[in-house]
C-alpha cells in the first residue's frame, strides 16, 4: 500500500509539468502559408516513413524479449539455428524501400521548395497565373532589428512587415553587419541574410492574421529581442496599411539610415514614407557611407585584373570601419584602433604589445639582430613596413646553391634543442 501511494504521489507531482506544454507554439505544424504547409507535410511524411521501420523493430524487440524469456519453458530452443532466407529478405527489403522513398521525396521537395524558385501555386487548388505580380520586399538585417523596403510603393519600415493574402511575395535579403537568419514560421522556412550578399525567398500567406518573425541565427547580445510582426492582410487592409505608412512616416535617406543602423535592442516600429533612391543597393554593396567603394565596383576591378591607378586610395574606400557605431557591442566589421582583438600584438599589428608574455619561438626584440645590429632596419619597418625578428635588410639572402644556411640569424628556440 505504501509503495502504491508513493507511485501515485509521483504521478500527481509530474502532472503540473504538463502545464508547461501549454506554452509550446506549434506554428510549424499548423502554418498559414502554402510553402510552410508543404514543408510541414514533408516533415510529417518523412516521420511516418521512418516510423514504418522503427515501430515494427521496437515491437519485435519487445515480443522476442517476452517470448524467449528464461521463464518461458514452452519457447522453442534451437542452438544450431543460423540462417533464414525469408527473414533476411524482410530485414533488407523494408529499409531499402523506405530509403528509396525518402530519397525520392527529398529530391522532389528540394527542387520544388527551393527558396530561390518562384512559387507555382497559391495553394493546392490555385496556381499562380501570369497576371499575379509578386510583391517585392527587400529585407535588411540590422543590429538588432529588421528593416523592410517596399520598392513598389517607395516606403520602408522597421520591425513590421505586411503583405496581402494570396499574393506571391519575393523577398530579397541582405545584412548590414553580420550574418542573420530571417524566419517567419507561419510563412516559410528560414533563409540567411549576409553582408555584401543577397539571398532570396519566395512565399505566400493564405490566412489573415498577425504572425511572429525573428532571427534564427545568434548575432550578439540583442539577438533574443530581434523580433518583428508580420501582418497578413486582405487587399483593402494592405492598401490601408501602405497609406498609414505614407501618412505617419518620415524620409529615409542615407544619413538617417546610418543612425538607424546603429545597434539597439527592442527597437519600436518605425515608418518611412519615402526612401532615397538606390539606398538598398548601397546597403547591399556596403557603400552607404560617403566615399566608400561599392562591392560591384570592386568586383569590376577584380575582373579587370586588379591593376588600377590610385590603388591606395581604393584601399581606403574599401575599409568599412564600424568601430564607432558598434562601440561597446563587441562585434561588427571593425578595423579601427578601438576594436582591435585583445590578442593582437606587435609585430602582427605593428602596435604596442598588450601583454608582456613572449610568444613561444619568437626572439625578444632586444636580442634580435633587427634591434641590436647597426645594419638592422629601424623599428617598425621591414617587408611591407613590418619588422621581422631575426632578419636584417642589409644582409643579402643566402644563395640556394652556395650551401649557406644563414646561421648568423638566430633560429627559434625549438629548433636549437
Amino acid at each position: 500500500m505504501v509503495v502504491l501511494r508513493a507511485k501515485i504521489l509521483r504521478i500527481l507531482g509530474m502532472l503540473p509539468l504538463l502545464g508547461l506544454l501549454g506554452g509550446c507554439n506549434m506554428v510549424v505544424m499548423s502554418p498559414s502559408g502554402d510553402v510552410a504547409s508543404q514543408q510541414r507535410d514533408l516533415i510529417v511524411v518523412s516521420t511516418i516513413l521512418m516510423l514504418l521501420i522503427i515501430v515494427p523493430v521496437i515491437a519485435a524487440t519487445l515480443l522476442f524479449a517476452w517470448r524467449y524469456r528464461a521463464s518461458n519453458k514452452t519457447a522453442t530452443y534451437d542452438p544450431d539455428w543460423h540462417h533464414s532466407t525469408g527473414l533476411e529478405v524482410l530485414i533488407w527489403t523494408a529499409p531499402l524501400m523506405i530509403i528509396i522513398a525518402l530519397g525520392a521525396l527529398t529530391w522532389i521537395s528540394t527542387h520544388l521548395l527551393d527558396p530561390y524558385r518562384p512559387i507555382g501555386r497559391i495553394d493546392a487548388a490555385r496556381p499562380v497565373t501570369a497576371e499575379m505580380e509578386p510583391l517585392t520586399v527587400e529585407v535588411v538585417a540590422l543590429d538588432w532589428k529588421w528593416m523592410f523596403f517596399y520598392p513598389e510603393y517607395g516606403i520602408a519600415t522597421v520591425n513590421e512587415l505586411a503583405a496581402p493574402v494570396d499574393r506571391p511575395i519575393a523577398f530579397k535579403l541582405t545584412s548590414a553587419a553580420i550574418m542573420n537568419s530571417f524566419f517567419v514560421p507561419a510563412l516559410a522556412g528560414q533563409i540567411y541574410a549576409m553582408p555584401g550578399m543577397q539571398t532570396q525567398l519566395h512565399a505566400v500567406i493564405n490566412k489573415p492574421g498577425i504572425y511572429d518573425g525573428f532571427s534564427a541565427n545568434y548575432s550578439g547580445s540583442g539577438f533574443s529581442r530581434m523580433r518583428f510582426k508580420f501582418h497578413g492582410l486582405d487587399t483593402a487592409g494592405f492598401d490601408a496599411w501602405v497609406a498609414k505608412v505614407k501618412a505617419d512616416g518620415q524620409t529615409l535617406d542615407r544619413a538617417r539610415y546610418l543612425e538607424v543602423e546603429k545597434p539597439s535592442e527592442a527597437e519600436p516600429v518605425h515608418y518611412y514614407a519615402s526612401v532615397e533612391n538606390g539606398l538598398y543597393d548601397a546597403i547591399l554593396g556596403l557603400c552607404v557611407e560617403p566615399g566608400k567603394m561599392c562591392m560591384a565596383e570592386m568586383m569590376q576591378i577584380d575582373a579587370a585584373g586588379g591593376g588600377v591607378e590610385n590603388h591606395e586610395g581604393n584601399r581606403e574606400r574599401l575599409v568599412h570601419d564600424r568601430s564607432g557605431s558598434h562601440e561597446g557591442f563587441g562585434h561588427g566589421l571593425a578595423h579601427g584602433e578601438g576594436s582591435e582583438a585583445p590578442g593582437a600584438t606587435f609585430p602582427a599589428s605593428g602596435r604596442t604589445p598588450k601583454s608582456e608574455v613572449q610568444p613561444e619561438g619568437m626572439q625578444p626584440a632586444a636580442a634580435s639582430p633587427a634591434a641590436a645590429g647597426s645594419s638592422a632596419a629601424p623599428a617598425g619597418q621591414g617587408h611591407e613596413g613590418h619588422a621581422m625578428p631575426g632578419m636584417s635588410h642589409d644582409r643579402p639572402m643566402p644563395d640556394a646553391g652556395s650551401g649557406e644556411t644563414g646561421s648568423s640569424s638566430p633560429a627559434p628556440a625549438q629548433l636549437n634543442q
